[in-house]
């Protein structure tokens, strides 16, 4: 059993699983409002909660009990691991993979082709409680290609560039230059992406050419 909100759109072959919810209305809403709309051929497994307002590409995978807030941009072959959250406002281009129980806050940017490991934090609130704290939110950007190691923290405002990784356990406080490895607390540049032998034939395309 599953639950559709009204002005919900779904493409052709899509599986949903038991006791999941699509078009939950925000605060402020009304049921139907915001259309949201699903392409073709995506699985969405159980539990998992997409609000209202979305606009999801086809080939969508959810695991289970994920959770997708409301006004989100998401492309297509995109796949949000279980117990995953992304927030509002947030932008997700083609062929991105956040793995399970990864958190992306409001206003995130995670381009074409991105990686996000397991328990990967990204935040979004330089000086959380402070007054304008709400006034002031800037989620991270995650260029085309990047990989952020799993339970990496990235802080608000910080742009991991074109094809970059950031090892497992960092915390990144700073821009991360493209194609640049960096690992540690505060991370820091250990080498160039091209001296990973595994790396050196998937930097020769562009994540939309593979």
């Amino acid at each position: 059993m599953h639950r559709l909100y009204p002005n919900v759109i779904l493409g052709r072959n899509v599986q949903i699983g038991e006791y999941v919810v699509i078009g939950v209305p925000p605060a402020g809403k009304a049921a139907g409002e915001l259309p949201t709309s699903i392409g073709d051929n995506a699985v969405i497994r159980s539990h998992t909660v997409i609000y209202a307002g979305n606009r999801i590409g086809k080939n969508f995978q959810t695991g289970h009990g994920v959770l997708v807030r409301e006004e989100n941009e998401i492309g297509d072959n995109v796949s949000i691991g279980s117990h995953s959250v992304v927030e509002h406002h947030v932008r997700i281009g083609n062929g991105v993979r956040i793995h399970s129980q990864a958190f992306v806050p409001e206003f995130s940017i995670l381009e074409d082709g991105c990686w996000i490991g397991p328990n990967v934090v990204l935040t979004n609130a330089k000086y959380p409680l402070s007054p304008d704290a709400k006034k002031n939110l800037k989620g991270p950007v995650i260029r085309a290609g990047a990989k952020i190691g799993a339970n990496a923290t990235i802080l608000p405002g910080v742009t991991i560039g074109r094809n970059a990784l950031v090892g497992a356990g960092s915390v990144v406080v700073e821009d991360v230059p493209d194609g640049k490895v960096v690992a540690g607390n505060p991370a820091r540049v250990l080498k160039d992406v091209s001296e990973i032998a595994a790396y050196n034939i998937s930097l020769r395309t562009t994540p939309t050419e593979r």
